[in-house]
């Protein structure tokens, strides 16, 4: 009996060993652009920098060429998460393949703004992958006020995280997969609506946001939320760059 025990203790403390081995190694994070309105390459560059410097993290690049050429999705094959802020591209044969590959296959996704309707040859992602209910936007013009759901007050992804304003237009989403748990709701004139929430999607965390304006990306609530949520994803806690 008391090899038994000695047996299963040493084998727990391997697999503790292990993991903590895969989390000292730097979160390896897929950045894939190409959501032209919002000048995301622009932003996730910006993104990008404030990641590497202060996180133990590094990115690698799918960044839009055509509507139709999506290059570097090959660096899906080895990340840890793939941050999707594309819109409406219409890639085929083997990039599309790459990203379903990626989505279907029950891997870490944090998807920004137009995520909702990244690829238009491949809409279902919205509702199958994302949980969401993508229904249009309403009009540009009034600020939107970003509140936190009560019930997730204490959820990681909104640890340092304040309500604030955005200037990007307010998503329609209503309806969304049952299965989500809301994090955020926006408000514009008298229209509120579920802007960030989570859900598992075979086996994988799942983060998705309708903010996402390029003045978003000023903001340290909204940079912290998408940090906070590249690590969850990836059931990890936030880890600082070593030596910065």
């Amino acid at each position: 009996m008391r090899a038994w025990f000695m047996l299963a203790m040493m084998a727990g403390m391997t697999v503790a060993l292990a993991r903590g081995g895969e989390h000292d190694k730097p979160l390896r994070v897929c950045l894939v652009s190409g959501s032209l309105e919002y000048d995301s390459d622009a932003s996730l560059n910006k993104f990008q920098k404030h990641l590497e410097k202060n996180y133990h993290a590094v990115c690698s690049r799918a960044f839009i060429k055509t509507e139709s050429d999506l290059p570097g999705l090959e660096n899906l094959d080895t990340c840890d998460v793939m941050l999707l802020f594309t819109r409406r591209l219409k890639i085929t044969g083997e990039q599309l393949e790459r990203v379903k590959k990626h989505c279907l296959a029950g891997k870490p996704i944090v998807g920004i703004r137009t995520a909702s309707h990244a690829f238009q040859n491949w809409l279902d992602l919205d509702k199958e992958v994302l949980g969401g209910n993508y229904k249009g936007h309403f009009g540009a013009g009034p600020l939107c006020a970003v509140k936190i759901e009560p019930k997730a007050k204490s959820h990681p992804i909104l640890k340092g995280v304040q309500p604030f304003q955005s200037v990007g237009s307010l998503y329609k989403n209503t309806g969304l997969a049952k299965d989500v748990d809301i994090l955020l709701t926006g408000s514009a004139t008298a229209n509120t609506e579920p802007i960030a929430w989570t859900r598992q999607y075979k086996g994988a965390r799942i983060f998705y946001t309708s903010l996402g304006h390029q003045k978003d990306f000023d903001d340290p609530n909204f940079v912290t939320m998408i940090v906070n949520a590249l690590y969850w994803t990836t059931n990890r806690e936030p880890a600082a760059r070593k030596n910065p």
